[in-house]
């Protein structure tokens, strides 16, 4: 009989960096440690940084799951939009960063610097493995320091789309209208319009069967959601990580 594999689960944010420990049950077994995100931050910063995280969670581990901020696809970076900045989400974009980040195989160094297989998955995609039903067409949306976002169909995950770049209202983007910079500087009633009109976007763009909303915001929504949207615990962008080595989705058990 085998033994229960243990999983370090890791959520990289534009502003913090958290991590602990799971069972193959997606149970957190270890401390939710967190880190604030360092910048600028080149790949090598990053790695080092959530190699001091995981000892930081005091748990032994056989595996680990990342959960990264952008296009990710077979671990390797196609896009970041805020690790590529001078000081962090929204400031000016560094060319340097840029290129450096542009190819990297994120999921090769941290297996290499974790000494533990690895997976690397964009950090919308693993919340959602932790909540979706895998029946229909479900969407999975996260209001953290941009927008996150991810689609699966009957439970499986369908390859990445950027949402969060692509134009929203007025000639800014998903991010920029609905991230946390957007949320401070509008206040609540005007951040909720906006988030009330992008989930009709989303409808009208995938007719999907469930939303899903998670991240650090999504408990600042005030108005009522239709029975087909409901907001989930920001903790399932970490507990998704036992799923992702699973194949499946939480519906599929």
């Amino acid at each position: 009989m085998n033994s229960p594999l243990n999983t370090l689960a890791v959520d990289c944010g534009g502003t913090g960096l958290k991590a602990t420990v799971l069972d193959e049950a997606g149970t957190m077994i270890g401390p939710r440690v967190r880190r604030k995100t360092p910048y600028p931050l080149p790949p090598e910063l990053l790695v080092r940084t959530l190699v001091e995280l995981a000892g930081e969670t005091e748990r032994r581990f056989d595996r680990a799951s990342v959960g990264f901020p952008g296009l990710i696809r077979g671990g390797i970076v196609h896009a970041t939009p805020h690790y590529v900045t001078e000081r962090g989400p929204f400031s000016p974009r560094d060319p340097e960063l840029v290129a450096a980040w542009a190819g990297y195989d994120i999921q090769g160094a941290l297996q290499e610097a974790f000494g533990k297989p690895t997976r690397v998955l964009n950090d919308a995609e693993i919340h959602g493995m932790a909540c979706t039903e895998g029946k229909g067409f479900e969407v999975m949306l996260t209001l953290g320091t941009g927008l996150g976002c991810a689609l699966f169909d009957d439970g499986r995950l369908l390859p990445k789309i950027e949402l969060s770049q692509a134009p929203f209202r007025k000639g800014e983007t998903y991010d920029e209208q609905l991230g946390n910079e957007a949320y401070k500087k509008i206040g609540k009633k005007k951040w909720n319009s906006r988030v009330r009109k992008a989930i009709e976007s989303m409808r009208t763009l995938t007719n999907f069967d469930r939303l899903y909303i998670g991240g650090g915001n999504a408990d600042k929504i005030n108005f009522e959601l239709d029975e087909d949207v409901q907001v989930i615990p920001n903790e399932y962008g970490l507990r998704g990580g036992a799923w992702l080595w699973q194949n499946r989705t939480r519906g599929g058990e």
